[in-house]
């Protein structure tokens, strides 16, 4: 007999509509998913759900919290995944009558910064915390803010996001059959946050240590936008949809995030399963579990546009001095990415859907 598991989730993003699908396939799992709607037309289009059987939250539907409950009820789900605490009816879910016997299931990706806000934290959600039956962190840096929120260590597992590797992984082989790119890659926002502005400084400081400058390719949006207008090198290709980025993948020869904060980048690991050298700041949750320094990347300092310039130049500089030191760097890549596969990240769902239900077998 299947598992009925009701995802309630934020933004539709490429990466979970591959790992929903890959539950999809699992003749235990009866899959529904309760999401955002896409809400401007250069954000992930709802077209990327299309076989998922869902519901997609207008604007005014994702605060209706008795829709919400009407939704889920109508599923009469096994178990329920909730996405964190930040959206208020959802968190109300915990609280609901008739599905207090309904296990919760936490996803969280929030890294653990120290600050006063976290420090409150466990009296704050103290009672939302004690109603999950599992929380789901992405990696070590969550795993340890789930651990100060009094999580009990049994009921924290690793695993919250995969990726669709598949579609990354032939790209690899297909850049080494030819002179490896000469491109640096973005992708992201274009926010303080994601810092575009440093790397537009760092970018242009760069090009004036070399005399065969790689280009910068930056795919997003944002408020930042205007940073890239006008700059040498700098090529803007605005948000672009999953399915239309294998090109830009497989034209770039090197991954660039320098991010300010960033609780657990997607990109980041994407970037390691299309088998690019990355180069990102400490900040970044994901660098942790899919990046080694001067193993397949360089992990730099936050806010220092010299050490991104001296990175981007080091880059650079290996594709000159060292033939295939890129492509061996891309190889490690993918090899640090493989545990993020959609299937993969299916089962470890499986697993934790059965030790929440079954815990006894």
């Amino acid at each position: 007999m299947s598992l009925k598991i009701v995802f309630c989730w934020s933004d539709i993003s490429g990466y979970m509509a591959a790992c929903w699908r890959s539950l999809m396939a699992m003749p235990e799992i009866d899959l529904f998913v309760i999401a955002f709607q896409a809400r401007t037309q250069t954000a992930f289009s709802d077209g990327l759900m299309q076989g998922i059987p869902c519901r997609l939250l207008d604007l005014q539907e994702r605060n209706d919290i008795k829709l919400i409950k009407e939704l889920i009820s109508q599923q009469n789900p096994d178990a329920i995944v909730l996405c964190g605490w930040f959206h208020h009816p959802y968190r109300q879910l915990a609280f609901a009558k008739n599905l207090q016997n309904i296990p919760l299931i936490m996803g969280m990706d929030t890294p653990w910064w120290g600050n006063w806000k976290q420090h409150l934290a466990p009296w704050i959600l103290r009672s939302y915390l004690k109603r999950m039956a599992r929380v789901v962190v992405t990696g070590e840096r969550s795993w340890q803010y789930a651990y100060r929120l009094g999580i009990p260590l049994e009921n924290i597992s690793l695993g919250l996001y995969g990726i669709d590797y598949e579609a990354y992984a032939p790209l690899l082989e297909a850049r080494k059959r030819s002179p490896w790119p000469r491109s640096f890659l973005f992708v992201g926002r274009y926010s303080h946050d994601k810092a575009i502005d440093l790397l537009v400084t760092a970018y242009r400081l760069y090009r004036s240590q070399v005399s065969d400058p790689w280009d910068l390719v930056c795919c997003g949006q944002g408020d930042l936008e205007s940073y890239l207008q006008d700059q040498v090198g700098i090529i803007n290709r605005g948000f672009v949809q999953p399915d239309e980025m294998k090109n830009i993948w497989l034209q770039a020869g090197a991954f660039v995030l320098p991010s300010r904060f960033d609780p657990w980048p997607i990109a980041l690991v994407e970037a390691a399963a299309a088998g690019l050298p990355i180069i990102c700041t400490q900040v970044c949750g994901s660098a942790v579990e899919v990046l080694r320094s001067e193993y397949n990347g360089i992990i730099i300092p936050p806010d220092r546009p010299e050490a991104l310039a001296k990175s981007l130049l080091k880059i650079h500089n290996h594709d000159h001095n060292h033939d295939r030191e890129l492509a061996i760097w891309g190889t490690r890549s993918q090899d640090l990415a493989q545990p993020y596969r959609s299937e993969i990240w299916a089962q470890r769902w499986i697993a934790i859907f059965n030790s929440v239900l079954h815990p006894l077998h």
